[in-house]
């Protein structure tokens, strides 16, 4: 599992997938999450505006992610 550090209260589901160089554009963010490819917390979710906050675990393309707050 990954951890994604992040300094903001949250971060939406597209955003963290571009941090994270998951996808190169928003556009295909849009894409991969409206089609389903993406869990959050072992659900699908299509949401790509879905606000993360630390403890939140994101699947994609096989791969875990977490988020926490940077130290």
């Amino acid at each position: 599992m990954k951890v994604i550090e992040i300094s903001t209260e949250f971060i939406r589901l597209q955003d963290l997938l571009k941090f994270a160089n998951l996808v190169e554009t928003g556009g295909e963010a849009k894409e991969r999450i409206q089609s389903g490819e993406v869990t959050v917390n072992g659900e699908i979710c299509t949401m790509r505006g879905k606000k993360l906050r630390p403890g939140d675990d994101v699947c994609f393309a096989g791969a875990h992610y977490t988020v926490e707050y940077a130290s």
